[in-house]
C-alpha cells in the first residue's frame, strides 16, 4: 500500500507540474489565467500518467540519452493520441486540434509538441524524478496517509468533472443534429452561461469542437 501511495503522490506532483506548464502557456498566449485540464483541481492527469510511464518503462535505458529522448517522445505521442481518441468517443467532442500545425496526425498530435516532451523526459529521468524520490523517502509511513487523502480528493474531483463533461455531450446530442461552426458557437455560449464548471471547461479547451456522429443522432 505504501508503494501504491508513493506512486500516486508522484502522479499528483507531475500532474500538478503539468497544470502549471499549461497555465504558463495560457498566460503567454491568451494573456490571462486559465484553469487548464478536464478536472477542477490544479492538475492535468495526462502529464502524471505520461511521466510515470517514462520513468518506469525507460529506467533500463537510463544510460542512453538518445534512447530516452526518442522513447519518451514516442510514449507521450501515443498517450496524447489515445487520450484524444478516447475522449472524443466517450464525450462526442474534440478537445484540442493541431490540424493547423505542420507534421500532425489527424490533428491529435504534432511534432511541435512531441519534441518538447522528449526533452522533458530527459530532464525528468536524470534530474527531477531522482530528487522527488529522495524527498518522498523522508516522509516514511506518512506517505500512505498523504497518498490516501490525495486519492479521495482526486476521486471526488473525477466524479464531479465527469458529470460536467457529460453535460456537454447531452446538450450537444439533444439540441443539434450536425457538426458546424455555428453549432459549436451555440454550444460554447450555452456552456459559458450554464455554470461556472462548464464555463471553466470550455475556457480550458478553446479548440473544443463537438462531434455529432450518426449513432448519436439516432
Amino acid at each position: 500500500m505504501q508503494d501504491i501511495c508513493r506512486l500516486f503522490i508522484l502522479f499528483i506532483i507531475y500532474a500538478f507540474l503539468g497544470w502549471i506548464l499549461e497555465v504558463i502557456y495560457g498566460l503567454f498566449v491568451e494573456k490571462k489565467f486559465i484553469n487548464r485540464g478536464f478536472l477542477i483541481g490544479p492538475y492535468c492527469p495526462i502529464y502524471g500518467v505520461g511521466v510515470l510511464l517514462i520513468v518506469y518503462f525507460l529506467n533500463k535505458y537510463s544510460k542512453d540519452y538518445l534512447t530516452v529522448f526518442v522513447m519518451a517522445s514516442f510514449i507521450c505521442m501515443v498517450l496524447e493520441y489515445l487520450t484524444s481518441f478516447l475522449m472524443e468517443k466517450l464525450f462526442n467532442a474534440r478537445w484540442w486540434d493541431y490540424s493547423n500545425m505542420k507534421f500532425n496526425i489527424n490533428g491529435r498530435i504534432c511534432l511541435e509538441t512531441t519534441i518538447p516532451f522528449g526533452l522533458g523526459g530527459i530532464f525528468i529521468m536524470y534530474v527531477l524524478n531522482p530528487a522527488l524520490e529522495k524527498l518522498l523517502s523522508f516522509l516514511g509511513p506518512n506517505v500512505t496517509v498523504i497518498g490516501i487523502i490525495l486519492m479521495v480528493i482526486f476521486l471526488v474531483d473525477l466524479i464531479i468533472s465527469t458529470f460536467v463533461i457529460l453535460k456537454v455531450k447531452d446538450y450537444s446530442i439533444t439540441k443539434f443534429k450536425d457538426d458546424t461552426e455555428k453549432i459549436n458557437k451555440k454550444i460554447k455560449e450555452y456552456l459559458h452561461s450554464h455554470s461556472l464548471l462548464t464555463k471553466r471547461l470550455v475556457e480550458s479547451f478553446p479548440d473544443f469542437k463537438t462531434i455529432i456522429s450518426k449513432r448519436s443522432k439516432k
